[in-house]
């Protein structure tokens, strides 16, 4: 007996967690969660927040034998070409988890060979598809492959996958604007503020 699900495409997983609702109690939770483990997962989370965005959810894979190895925070807020609702999903993961991959609706349990053709598409123009900066380090960010209701973008932060997932698509243009994330476990700024928790996090995705 184990604690891993299984995937009919990928194999064993780590289970997923997600928090029914989102307060800063909850995200504290989340945060000592993967303070037992190994290696210190980061909790990404834009910071400051773009205006009209909040923290809309909170979630984690992993089990009692080998801790976190994947987070997940959701935030919503107005898309930035057309101002109707928009959903933003950050996600930090070891490799080989499939957490990120499960959200930006792509196969495998890693992004390398969807990353390797990002890079190959660039038609010879240098340079990634957006920047930010994750932990006070500037961080490329290279749109992969995904349904067309969404937009994916992977990195690399901290030495793990960093996925930035956006629905709608086009709510992926707010990548473009200057987006500092900055990890919640080095400390949880008291002015975040949370909103109704988000369908993509609960399944919608």
């Amino acid at each position: 007996m184990h604690s891993n699900w299984r995937c009919d495409n990928c194999g064993d997983v780590p289970p997923f967690h997600v928090a029914e609702h989102i307060s800063a109690e909850i995200v504290g939770t989340v945060l000592r969660e993967s303070a037992s483990s190994a290696e210190r997962i980061p909790l990404w989370c834009p910071w400051p927040l773009p205006s009209g965005w909040m923290v809309t959810g909170v979630g984690w894979s992993g089990d009692d034998r080998f801790g976190v190895r994947a987070t997940v925070l959701t935030c919503s807020g107005p898309e930035p070409l057309g101002g109707g609702p928009a959903d933003l999903a950050l996600i930090a993961e070891q490799p080989g988890v499939g957490l990120g991959t499960r959200f930006a609706g792509i196969p495998g349990l890693d992004p390398g060979h969807l990353l390797s053709e990002a890079l190959a598409d660039r038609g010879g123009h240098a340079g990634p598809h957006a920047k930010i900066k994750a932990a006070g380090h500037p961080t490329p960010l290279w749109c992969v492959k995904s349904p067309e209701d969404r937009s994916a973008y992977v990195s690399e932060a901290k030495g793990m996958w960093l996925y930035a997932v956006a629905w709608p698509a086009s709510a992926g243009y707010l990548l473009a604007e200057h987006v500092v994330l900055h990890d919640l476990s080095e400390g949880v700024p008291s002015e975040l503020v949370f909103g109704a928790p988000s369908p993509f996090l609960h399944g919608r995705a």
